[in-house]
């Protein structure tokens, strides 16, 4: 199995892991320690750890203050426990931990394509984000504000965080394997 499939399965494992629950009482903790082993993971597999584990801490601040900024708005809305009062949900700033995982490698066909990128991440932002509030995890105080504000945000963010990955490719070279091969 190519190590961009794993990504994105290992990806998609921690997302469910993160918004189901987030969605359930007292259930938030769980999908935070799925997503912290598939971030150890991911990290234990690059050639360089420290740049990828600098492009985790980056994504998760942009994640945060972005998400943050739309609960304080009093666009989102979430039932699960939080660091700070009105502010986003822990298990939303390990998701974006576990999205930066996908930066250098299953969405590393993303970059250089920045406009590709906004567009991308203007249509899958909002999808992922209703997903969620389909399964409980968020409740927005308009979905057509939210759905908008999350397309406009994700047509930066997206760009933005790839021209981060490009910087900090800790899979550029991996421990003793041919990377490129096995991306294919």
């Amino acid at each position: 199995m190519s190590l961009m499939f794993q990504n994105f399965i290992l990806f998609q494992v921690g997302w469910f892991s993160c918004v189901l629950g987030g969605g359930s009482d007292g259930l938030a903790w769980l999908g935070v320690a799925v997503a912290s082993l598939i971030v150890a993971v991911h990290l234990y597999r690059a050639g360089s750890p420290r740049d990828e584990m600098v492009l985790v801490m980056m994504t998760m601040l942009v994640g945060t203050l972005w998400d943050g900024g739309l609960t304080m708005a009093g666009i989102f809305i979430f039932e699960a426990p939080t660091l700070l009062p009105n502010f986003a949900p822990y298990w939303l700033i390990a998701m974006w931990a576990l999205f930066a995982t996908t930066l250098n490698v299953s969405l590393k066909w993303l970059k250089g394509r920045y406009l590709l990128a906004a567009i991308f991440g203007a249509l899958g932002g909002p999808l992922a984000y209703y997903a969620g509030h389909r399964l409980g995890a968020v409740e927005f105080s308009d979905t057509f504000t939210a759905m908008l504000a999350v397309a406009a945000g994700w047509s930066v963010i997206m760009p933005l965080l790839l021209v981060l990955a490009a910087r900090l490719n800790g899979y550029n070279e991996r421990r003793g394997e041919n990377y490129e091969a096995e991306c294919i």
